[in-house]
């Protein structure tokens, strides 16, 4: 692709939003293949977290400032989030970017696109929410509103090429990583472990209200797993526990304040000490066990294979109503795109400290639950780096069932704080033709070499109009 019409009269422009830990990672990643495979400079703006700011984007909106989950416990926050909203606007405006990336985040992202083709703005949707499991209405705002879906699960592509959406499958980015590097030694050094010790991962979410909901139940089963371990209660020894000890690390989320989380784990266990690190996948890679709150951390953990217990909670009447809007046999992601229970799922009512400690004291021995587990999470990762390509797309509810399918996570409408927009869905042309053809990839290319690609390409186009 040439980037001559690009570089003629001034920098490519991007705004970016991402309102997650993992899309401003994502978004981070893209940028610097932008600036890998632009010739020229590269502008960005928009909406992330720490990492897109190391990585060169100008923050107009701090994605902690909007990041909050729930049906009702957004109310609060409204005046806030809407002020952030038109802020971001008022940006787009005096700017005007060459192209918009948004990422998954569909509350806040989805209206976001609306505002962005009334400016004639090409939006590029990178991380596709799933619509094809619920929510069908949303369909027709992408077809309204976006210029291309950029999926990183590979049935994906065939969704939204069906109901005629241009669409480009790039990989999952999580899927091509390698593991982290950094020796167990070095890592207890940095962050005040004992390598000695048996190490308890728990990662509550990227998000406060996450955090506030899913903490306190986590922390109690860390205080009944040190209390067993004190009294020698434990039903086997563990081979790293030392003399029964564990130590329990918690990665803190670029997203979350770091003294924040502090004061969230003073206020539930004062009696429990919790390293916070900033690498999530360090501290699950050589954490024996994982707590896990349900989201991309569960992929995270999936992909490095440690054995992880699969948690979440929401607000009561949160919880009340938006069970009954997603029909499906799991709700963790790597139990769907199994396609059956590799990892317990304690939800809502089901997680409480003492159903916590019970899971994770199984997984900690070495015995057949711990030994099944790790054999499960590697054809999950079989599959996340695209085994199972030509997966047929769920065409209905009964069909999202099935195994292999794409995961939901857990989360109630207006999750990011705005009310939903939804519209009738209304077939397409394309709702009954063939299955799209893969996307071309170039062999060895990143995920984010080639949605850079597709950015480049549909910012190109927008231009030579």
């Amino acid at each position: 692709m040439s980037n001559n019409n690009l570089n003629s009269d001034r920098p490519l422009r991007v705004m970016i939003s991402a309102g997650e830990a993992s899309g401003e990672m994502y978004g981070a990643e893209l940028l610097t293949a932008l600036r890998a495979l632009h010739g020229g400079q590269v502008e960005c703006f928009g909406m992330g977290g720490e990492r897109m700011r190391e990585a060169g984007c100008e923050l107009v909106v701090n994605a902690r400032d909007v990041a909050v989950v729930g049906l009702f416990e957004v109310l609060s926050h409204l005046p806030g989030i809407y002020r952030e909203f038109h802020k971001l606007l008022t940006e787009v405006d005096r700017r005007r970017p060459d192209v918009a990336v948004l990422i998954d985040f569909p509350d806040w992202n989805f209206r976001l696109a609306k505002q962005l083709r009334r400016r004639g703005i090409p939006v590029v949707y990178y991380v596709s929410p799933q619509l094809w499991a619920w929510r069908k209405g949303r369909l027709e705002l992408v077809q309204r509103d976006v210029s291309e879906m950029l999926v990183i699960i590979p049935f994906e592509r065939e969704f939204y090429a069906r109901n005629g959406v241009q669409v480009e499958f790039v990989g999952h980015p999580l899927s091509e990583l390698e593991p982290p590097k950094v020796s167990r030694e070095d890592f207890a050094a940095r962050w005040g472990l004992d390598a000695a010790r048996t190490w308890i991962a728990l990662l509550p979410g990227s998000r406060r209200k996450e955090l506030r909901l899913n903490l306190p139940a986590m922390l109690g089963a860390a205080e009944r797993l040190s209390e067993g371990a004190a009294s020698g209660n434990a039903a086997t020894p563990l081979p790293t526990a030392g003399a029964g000890e564990f130590e329990f690390v918690m990665p803190v989320a670029s997203t979350l304040d770091r003294e924040w989380v502090r004061e969230q784990i003073a206020q539930c266990a004062a009696g429990v000490q919790v390293k916070l690190t900033d690498d999530a996948r360090a501290s699950l890679l050589h954490a024996r066990v994982g707590v896990v709150a349900s989201g991309t951390a569960t992929v995270e953990a999936a992909l490095i294979g440690t054995p992880f217990v699969m948690v979440y909670r929401v607000a009561g009447l949160t919880w009340t109503l938006g069970r009954h809007l997603v029909k499906l046999p799991h709700y963790g992601m790597v139990n769907l795109v199994a396609g059956r229970e590799v990892v317990p799922e304690l939800i809502q009512n089901g997680f409480t400290p003492e159903r916590v400690e019970r899971e994770v004291r199984a997984l900690l021995e070495d015995g057949g639950a711990r030994q099944r587990m790790i054999e499960e999470l590697g054809e999950v990762r079989g599959k996340l780096r695209g085994e199972s390509a030509d997966a047929e797309i769920p065409h209905s509810p009964r069909e999202a069932l099935q195994p292999g399918k794409m995961p939901l996570r857990p989360q109630a409408p207006g999750g990011c704080g705005l009310p939903a927009e939804t519209a009738p869905l209304k077939p397409t042309t394309g709702l009954n033709g063939p299955p799209a053809p893969p996307s071309p990839q170039a062999p060895g290319e990143s995920t984010a070499i080639r949605a850079a690609r597709a950015v480049l390409r549909v910012a190109e186009s927008a231009r030579r109009k």
